[in-house]
């Protein structure tokens, strides 16, 4: 079945061409002016996956577990490893045929715009628009076909599928065009909104110099031109600080520099923007609906890229989640910055506050005092922790975006072959562990401190040295117990740190073993990779982005430990004020919540707490049921075998062993200075670039992540196999006289 065709060839209702073809075929007719274009059918995508084996196992990947139940981590891993069994497998030679037959007669060597077309897209309930890949300026017969596979990927992108998802379409049937267009490189480009989403009485027409790709991916701030919808005039022009305008250089798209001239003048004029604003007036008319019109200009000419409904609409849907996950992915530049703010701003800031609040002697404060400071620390804490929804999460995407420039430029087997190259770095929990180690090989050359540690003795007087050891570290990295669990105090948890310190010292560690093997397969991968790149632009992009992903799986880690430091000292607030209500002999005072401590700590004829009860972890509710073999996500190469220690609170952590299989809800970052004594790492909390994962791989420990009710379906004392290379737990029965 023949699956290429010109635009003029496609019937406007056809559904074999999805949503933007369908509307270019409209624009064609009514005599607007657009670019040589050409069409690839759903039937190609079908055909592609139907004479493989990628149709089955994308349904493998995303049947691992229930999808509702995986994360936004488990969600970005699976879409990886589809994107590259595309990436991995040659169109059918009669279809490669086809196309390129097409593609040479077509384009006669042009570059070109590959766009994506789904038939769910664009339309008006369900706009998938941004959701899906296009790709600028694609050069080469062989290119455009890589980059058509590309685009099918893009059907199973991480943000496609969570908003397939939200609006409950059938994964199985989904299916992919494509639009091929010759690329217009325009003097100014932009986007026209007939009817301004925001308020149904103006439009917008927004513009920047250069390729629209500046615009659509946030690195070029445009004019923005606000129009009375009615009377078709100007009601206002944002100007913005113009420095850069995107634009193809060889078989890429760079960011450069605009000139002087350029930067001072707006890359429309009001008549410019008028005429612009009235064609997708005309084009609303066209579709009966409002518009979101992307345009080029050359000379005094519009080219039409592409039209479809406005889908943000006026009247508030709070349910329409588009641009929230669209968010997840930030382009380069943007990531660039965020760095700097992080590390910048961000982090000195979180630093020098998390001292200044543990400078203050929350003991000597009145109980009021104390409250106020409870409710200061709230706050803090509040902020901070919107800082990092806001900052620190999305710049973890930078550790995704050199994932798939690895994979489109190696295709390697393992899609995840990239993280080896982001291993090994001076992460603050590795350094945290290191400084544990130090302290441990101190008490282990001191039977005598250890004796003291174990019965509860006075260390600061048994041993002067070890508690200079001891204050050194809290200094730097806080005290990890506190404020791990909120129902632990400070002073439980210092005893818990202590005797952590002494399982270390009592055994040896795997913290070196292996590192050196790990460095030299991380130097062989990467200077592969760059052989690939000549000197130049290309190079230096390459590297560019490998520098930014192992700053962004730095950070990944070192957040949480930062942020740990602002929280240790709210949990700290929040401790001494549950201690002097338990003083007052107040009833559930060891947990209440910190509004019910900071009332009752103001107003001491308050009762709080009539529904306070201890909660039923998991482990009790589910302590009769058995399971003999759990699949999860392979995070952490190797195989582990060890007795299970569940970890339900900072007790459990407490009691851990070298040797054992650490099982739970998710490996926290204040939680990871017992991930070297592990033989192995368990998680349901899924992903492969998550913070037990990271660390588990950092010390060579298998690690199997995403496993459903991990910690309610294996118990203390079960001897597990830990099977990092397929995602495999094997549960054995649980010995006797297991604590």
């Amino acid at each position: 079945m023949r699956t290429t065709y010109q635009l003029s060839e496609i019937r406007p209702d056809s559904k074999l061409f999805g949503g933007k073809a369908t509307a270019l075929r409209r624009l064609q007719e009514a005599g607007l002016r657009l670019p040589a274009t050409l069409c690839i059918s759903t039937e190609a995508y079908k055909q592609f996956v139907s004479n493989s084996s990628i149709k089955e196992k994308i349904q493998l990947e995303l049947h691992r577990k229930k999808f509702s139940d995986m994360r936004w981590e488990e969600v970005w891993d699976a879409a990886l490893r589809i994107r590259n069994l595309f990436l991995r497998q040659g169109l059918p030679e009669k279809l490669a045929r086809e196309i390129s037959k097409a593609v040479e007669e077509h384009f006669s060597g042009n570059p070109v715009v590959v766009r994506s077309s789904a038939p769910e897209e664009d339309a008006a309930a369900t706009s998938f628009a941004g959701l899906h890949e296009s790709f600028v300026n694609i050069r080469g017969t062989e290119s455009i076909l890589e980059h058509v596979k590309l685009v099918w990927a893009s059907l199973w992108s991480d943000r496609a599928l969570l908003y397939r998802q939200e609006l409950d379409l059938d994964f199985a049937r989904s299916s992919m065009a494509v639009v091929m267009q010759e690329l217009i490189a325009g003097e100014v480009s932009g986007i026209t909104f007939s009817i301004n989403p925001a308020d149904t009485a103006e439009g917008i027409v927004e513009a920047v110099y250069g390729l629209n790709q500046g615009l659509v991916d946030g690195a070029v701030e445009p004019d923005r031109w606000i129009f009375y919808r009615k009377e078709e005039s100007i009601k206002e022009h944002y100007t913005p600080r113009r420095e850069k305008f995107m634009a193809p250089r060889g078989d890429n798209v760079i960011l450069a520099d605009l000139t002087e001239n350029k930067s001072l003048h707006a890359p429309l004029d009001p008549e410019e923007a008028l005429a612009i604003y009235r064609k997708a007036k005309k084009l609303e008319q066209i579709f009966g609906k409002p518009q979101d019109v992307e345009w080029t200009k050359v000379g005094s000419d519009f080219f039409i890229l592409q039209s479809r409904p406005v889908t943000a609409r006026a009247d508030g849907d709070e349910d329409d989640k588009r641009g929230w996950y669209l968010s997840l992915q930030r382009s380069e530049d943007n990531l660039k910055k965020l760095r700097l703010k992080i590390e910048q701003v961000h982090f000195p800031a979180m630093k020098s506050e998390a001292a200044q609040l543990a400078e203050t002697e929350l003991e000597a404060l009145p109980d009021k005092e104390l409250a106020g400071e409870l409710e200061h620390r709230r706050q803090v804490k509040e902020k901070w922790t919107a800082v990092y929804w806001e900052d620190f999460i999305p710049f973890a995407h930078g550790m995704r975006l050199f994932g798939k420039f690895y994979n489109d430029t190696v295709s390697p087997a393992d899609p995840f072959e990239f993280v080896e190259l982001l291993s090994n770095v001076p992460l603050l929990s590795k350094n945290r562990n290191m400084a544990l180690r130090k302290i441990a090989a101190y008490v282990q050359q001191h039977p005598d401190l250890q004796q003291a540690i174990a019965t509860g003795g006075d260390i600061s007087t048994a041993d002067i040295e070890f508690a200079k050891l001891l204050e050194e570290f809290l200094s730097l990295y806080g005290d990890p117990f506190c404020g791990t669990y909120s129902d632990r105090t400070c002073d439980v948890s210092r005893s818990e740190l202590l005797n952590v310190i002494v399982q270390m010292a009592r055994s040896s560690t795997a913290e070196e073993e292996g590192l050196a093997g790990k460095e030299g397969n991380k130097a062989v991968l990467e200077a592969a990779f760059f052989e690939r790149f000549m000197e130049g632009e290309k190079r230096a992009r390459a590297e560019g982005l490998l520098d930014l992903a192992r700053a962004s799986y730095r950070l990944r880690d070192d957040d949480n430990i930062v942020l740990g430091r602002i929280e240790e000292q709210f949990f700290r607030a929040l401790q001494e004020g549950r201690r002097r209500l338990q003083e007052r002999h107040v009833e559930g005072a060891a947990d209440l919540g910190d509004s019910e401590v900071i009332r009752s700590l103001v107003d001491r004829s308050y009762k709080p707490g009539s529904q306070i009860h201890k909660k039923t972890t998991p482990a009790q509710e589910n302590r009769y049921m058995k399971a003999r073999q759990l699949l999860g996500q392979p995070a952490g190469p190797g195989i582990g075998r060890g007795r299970a220690r569940v970890i339900d609170s900072a007790g459990d952590l407490a009691l851990f062993k070298k040797g054992e299989v650490l099982v739970c809800d998710a490996v926290a970052p204040n939680m990871t200075f017992v991930v070297p004594l592990a033989a192995g790492v368990i998680e349901r909390r899924g992903g492969m670039l998550i913070h037990g994962a990271i660390i588990a791989r950092e010390y060579g420990i298998a690690c199997v992540t995403g496993v459903p009710n991990a910690a309610t379906l294996i118990h203390t004392g079960d001897e597990v196999t830990v099977d990092g290379y397929l995602g495999i737990v094997t549960v054995g029965q649980k010995e006797s006289g297991t604590v």
